[in-house]
């Protein structure tokens, strides 16, 4: 048990949940802890090896989804694309979207808002947390730039986007297992 906040990783506390709420008390499952989902985020930069999906809407009302690379800073999940990409522009108009993953024994779905991000310092911080997961990143004004990147993302530079979470879903698949809605 914790005996303050959880710090970030700039010392930030991170953000906690404000409503739990049990979806599979039909199966006499227990919620899960906020702790189970966000020790697994808090490697920071996600990798190549977990796969998360931007849900967004088109200016036309129909939906896009495209993959993309995250990173967890701070409480908040963070992407990168192309300012001319399909997701960026609709995020530009209507920065409700979602984002949902699959990681060791747990899939998450995120609902929020993204926003870019243009601080120095966040920048830094998440330049950072992307070369730790091996993608050689640097900083170019305020974006991105590398020597090669998903071609979803679009040619470089890169804006940082982060969705600052209002509900997130998590449905563990294994043991404990059990489905929990979180509000924050």
């Amino acid at each position: 048990m914790s005996s303050g906040p959880r710090r970030g990783l700039n010392g930030m506390p991170n953000r906690e949940p404000s409503d739990t709420t049990n979806l599979a008390t039909l199966y006499g499952s227990q919620p899960i802890p906020w702790s189970r989902p966000r020790d697994l985020l808090a490697v920071g930069s996600l990798g190549p090896e977990v796969h998360f999906y931007l849900g967004t809407v088109r200016p036309d009302g129909r939906p896009h989804a495209a993959g993309i690379g995250a990173a967890w800073y701070d409480g908040d999940l963070y992407f990168q694309c192309g300012p001319k990409t399909r997701k960026a522009r609709n995020v530009a108009a209507n920065p409700a979207c979602t984002i949902s993953g699959g990681l060791p024994d747990m899939d998450l779905v995120f609902e929020g808002e993204a926003r870019r991000v243009a601080d120095t310092p966040t920048l830094e911080a998440l330049a950072a947390l992307y070369r730790e997961g091996g993608w050689p990143v640097e900083m170019e004004g305020d974006a991105f730039t590398a020597p090669h990147s998903a071609p979803s993302a679009g040619p470089p530079p890169w804006h940082l986007f982060r969705l600052t979470a209002r509900t997130v879903f998590g449905v563990a698949g294994v043991e404990p297992n059990g489905a929990t809605r979180r509000r924050f």
